[in-house]
């Protein structure tokens, strides 16, 4: 963390110029004593930090010198952004390159004290947030949306609905979610008048538009988000609500978290959850996980076709 703050301080004084060391620790979200210790560091290090006094003093780079860091372009401060997230594109991809490109410039203006424990984190720590399974669905259009949204540009998109349907929208991008590896677009969409959620993969080609336009003042990118995921869950359960009783003997927490429990109740000392599962079809599906933990007792039908299958495995098995 001292790492990642020293390379931030840096940034910070030779694209602001000057700072207090109490604005550096707000932005920093540490100690002004930190901070001061920081810069002892930065300074024995070669790195000419001028201290002033006063209303209009602060920590400053001596003039006339330079880290370097200016060599890192906006993309490039943005993608260390997004990796400081935890949002990563993998490196065979145009933004994993970028962001490589990145942390290479980096490196060169770090002081030469910390660059061992640089390149031995480096060497013992590997993030993979690919799949096990499957490889991470494509985004293609990814760079153009992203672009779009840092510049408020308008973009013109060809998107593909989960039922195969395409249609071409002009929509205002508002910001971008990463949830578990995929890219969720939040743009208003010029066709419905309203604020509406597309994802990444489905843009099969994206192109700016000439003209910005300005995000309203009042929107929040996390309370949109949040409030349309429960809008979602709402509609999926209204929907589709397909309960299902279990006997089992004590619900673990494993079991607990696996489950959408709509009531619990007891039966002498075996419990009787009321789960959503949400269609016959979808039961089917995963009940078979659920056979060791507990009998189903409810609806017939799900216990037929768990016999049905209890049959085919002694078929299977048997002598």
């Amino acid at each position: 963390m001292r790492l990642h703050r020293l390379v931030a301080i840096l940034l910070l004084l030779e694209s602001r110029g000057k700072l207090k060391a109490k604005e550096l620790a707000e932005a920093l979200e540490t100690s002004v004593r930190s901070i001061y210790r920081d810069v002892d560091t930065l300074a024995e290090s070669g790195v000419p930090i001028v201290s002033a006094p006063g209303p209009s003093g602060g920590l400053s780079l001596m003039e006339g010198y330079t880290v370097d860091l200016k060599s890192l372009h906006n993309d490039d401060v943005v993608h260390l952004y997004l990796t400081g997230l935890g949002i990563y594109s993998g490196a065979g991809t145009e933004s994993g390159h970028k962001l490589r490109s990145a942390l290479l410039k980096l490196e060169k203006t770090l002081p030469d004290e910390y660059k061992p424990d640089l390149h031995k984190a480096k060497s013992r720590f590997y993030f993979d947030d690919t799949p096990w399974w499957r490889e991470r669905p494509d985004a293609p259009c990814l760079e153009t949306v992203r672009a779009a949204l840092w510049k408020s540009h308008k973009l013109t998109i060809h998107y593909r609905k989960p039922g195969g349907e395409l249609s071409i929208r002009d929509v205002r991008p508002y910001g971008l979610v990463v949830k578990q590896g995929e890219w969720y677009l939040a743009a208003y969409s010029e066709m419905v008048e309203e604020v509406r959620t597309f994802k990444c993969e489905r843009i099969s080609a994206a192109e700016q538009l000439e003209g910005g336009f300005e995000i309203p003042a009042d929107f929040s990118l996390e309370h949109y988000w949040k409030g349309s995921n429960q809008s979602f869950k709402r509609s999926r359960q209204e929907r589709e609500v397909y309960p299902v009783i279990l006997r089992v003997k004590e619900p673990s927490v494993n079991l607990r978290n696996k489950l959408e429990i709509l009531h619990t109740a007891w039966e002498q000392n075996t419990a009787l959850l009321t789960v959503n599962m949400y269609g016959y079809e979808a039961a089917c599906r995963d009940i078979l996980e659920l056979i060791g933990c507990g009998e189903v007792v409810a609806p017939e039908e799900l216990r037929a076709f768990i016999k049905d299958k209890l049959d085919e495995l002694r078929t299977f098995y048997g002598d």
